[in-house]
């Protein structure tokens, strides 16, 4: 009995301490007591972040062999590398709260975690590099700067330096449309084809309308999120129109227009029905992009293997030594 009311106490003690650091806009970190729910929420949150950094480079990767220059090339490649390093920094984070990569990777290939919905989307045209760029990505960063700041410290300061790399991303996209838009005429059909496709997804990435999104609230109140998913949808649009007046494309909504009232854009309803049939398995490339990321894996058992061994090898050297 003893024991249980002295453990009762200690949780108490570190409860208050939690919630301290919470008030005062300060940082948890690994080897700080934190309640179960706050880490199995940030590692659902980190791991399905960072598999949307890997899965994410599929439907970029399979253009750098066909870009159209060398110089677009080496661009795009420094992109999906990119891509491939956020991944890795946010696994690590994820890993600082106790779960493994592979643990993570089981999570993915089974369905069990979830990654972004976007990159279940086909990339057939080139102009698609730079709606992604623009659009995906300017996304990303509307919702990952305030992540920056968020309550967990190795989450917060992997999202800083992912969000330098993440604004040439999206500076890379708005100029490939924008050398489209100042084209042939053909040239401006594909870049605004290509935006009509990429505009709504967009949009859904912020997540479901706050009425929807159960999780949402939990962790603004955690402080890991700042603002809710309606708040950020309506910052990237206030953002992205005047950027597509600067492109010369037009964003696929008719009901797109300035409220003086409000002091923002209003904008019509999204199709979340198509959302939640991508989240759940049935976009146009999810088998494609999981079998992917699985093959991958399987293919790099080798290299995994032989680092373990040499790492190995190196430990032993250090004890008998």
């Amino acid at each position: 009995m003893t024991t249980a009311k002295t453990t009762t106490a200690e949780t108490a003690v570190e409860q208050a301490e939690f919630d301290r650091l919470i008030e005062s806009d300060s940082r948890v970190e690994p080897r700080d007591w934190m309640p179960e729910a706050y880490r199995k929420t940030l590692i659902r949150q980190i791991s399905q972040h960072a598999h949307s950094e890997i899965i994410g480079m599929q439907p970029e990767g399979n253009w750098i062999t066909r870009a159209p220059s060398l110089k677009r090339k080496a661009i795009l490649m420094a992109k999906v590398q990119d891509e491939a390093g956020h991944g890795l920094y946010l696994y690590s984070a994820a890993q600082t709260l106790g779960i493994d990569r592979e643990t993570m990777f089981e999570q993915l290939i089974t369905g069990a975690a979830k990654y972004s919905s976007i990159f279940n989307y086909t990339t057939p045209t080139w102009a698609d590099m730079g709606s992604i760029g623009w659009l995906v990505d300017g996304a990303a960063i509307c919702n990952q700067v305030p992540l920056c700041r968020a309550s967990y410290g190795p989450y917060g300061r992997a999202m800083t330096r992912i969000c330098k790399e993440e604004s040439f991303h999206q500076r890379q996209g708005f100029e490939i449309l924008l050398e489209l838009m100042r084209g042939t005429p053909a040239q401006r059909a594909m870049a605004q084809e290509s935006v009509n496709r990429w505009y709504a997804p967009a949009l859904m990435m912020f997540g479901p309308p706050d009425d929807d999104s159960p999780n949402s609230k939990q962790s603004m109140a955690w402080n890991i999120k700042r603002f809710s998913n309606d708040d950020l949808r309506q910052r990237f649009i206030d953002m992205l129109v005047p950027q597509a007046e600067v492109l010369g494309v037009t964003l696929p909504d008719p009901e797109l227009k300035w409220n003086e009232a409000r002091g923002h854009y209003d904008f019509g309803p999204l199709n979340w029905d198509e959302f939640y049939e991508v989240l759940a398995g049935r976009g146009q490339a999810n088998a494609q992009r999981v079998a992917k990321r699985k093959k991958a894996h399987d293919d790099g058992a080798w290299v995994r293997e032989a680092a373990r061994a040499y790492a190995d090898a190196r430990m032993e050297e250090r004890l008998a030594s």
